[in-house]
């Protein structure tokens, strides 16, 4: 038996450091977001629905999609992200859920930027958010190499943190330093071990 668990945050909020924590703490981890570039490769589910809905404008040379280019047109307005967002979310959820059915046992952590919008929570058990200051997303953004605009831009087409959090079964606070994650991290993933019995036996 599995304890499904969506974990999400803003941009730059520290959502794949948590994943790779709780990996070392012995969860099944998915990134979805490392998903959607092997379905955005050429043959691929997610490359034939983009070429379909946007044209081959969007290919480099290589037939390999721009990244670049894709995202200046999704992230132009609200009603672009969502039609983006309607393509290829049915497709990123029914190759997770492929990778879902092969784990017999524990705890499978699936880390998604826009897991709340793709209706994620009807889809787990639990919901964990990785929450920091939207200042502290621009610093980091930034420090990443991504323009301020463009960081705030992002944060302006995903969900307000406030309604990101009031979906949250546990948030861990990634304000402080790693060795704070470190420690928040740990007391989420012994509040998820617990839920994990709790449902084995309700349901075993």
């Amino acid at each position: 038996m599995i304890l499904r668990v969506g974990l999400t945050g803003g941009i730059a909020s520290g959502k794949s450091t948590v994943r790779e924590l709780l990996a070392q703490l012995g969860c099944h981890t998915v990134d979805a977001d490392r998903l959607v570039a092997q379905l955005y490769e050429p043959g691929r589910a997610g490359h034939t629905a983009l070429v379909g809905a946007y044209g081959r404008g969007i290919l480099l040379d290589d037939g390999t999609i721009d990244r670049v280019k894709l995202a200046d047109i999704a992230f132009a307005n609200a009603d672009e992200a969502k039609k983006l967002n309607a393509l290829i979310h049915p497709i990123v959820i029914a190759a997770t859920e492929e990778l879902l059915q092969e784990i017999g046992d524990g705890i499978a952590v699936v880390e998604a930027t826009l897991m709340i919008e793709s209706g994620g929570r009807q889809r787990y058990d639990k919901l964990v958010i990785v929450d920091v200051e939207p200042a502290v997303q621009i610093e980091r953004g930034i420090a990443r190499g991504l323009a301020r605009e463009e960081v705030e831009r992002r944060i302006a087409n995903q969900i307000p943190r406030e309604e990101r959090l009031r979906h949250a079964d546990y948030v861990i606070d990634n304000s402080g330093d790693r060795a704070r994650l470190e420690a928040e991290t740990h007391r989420v993933h012994e509040l998820l071990r617990a839920d994990l019995d709790k449902k084995k036996r309700l349901e075993g």
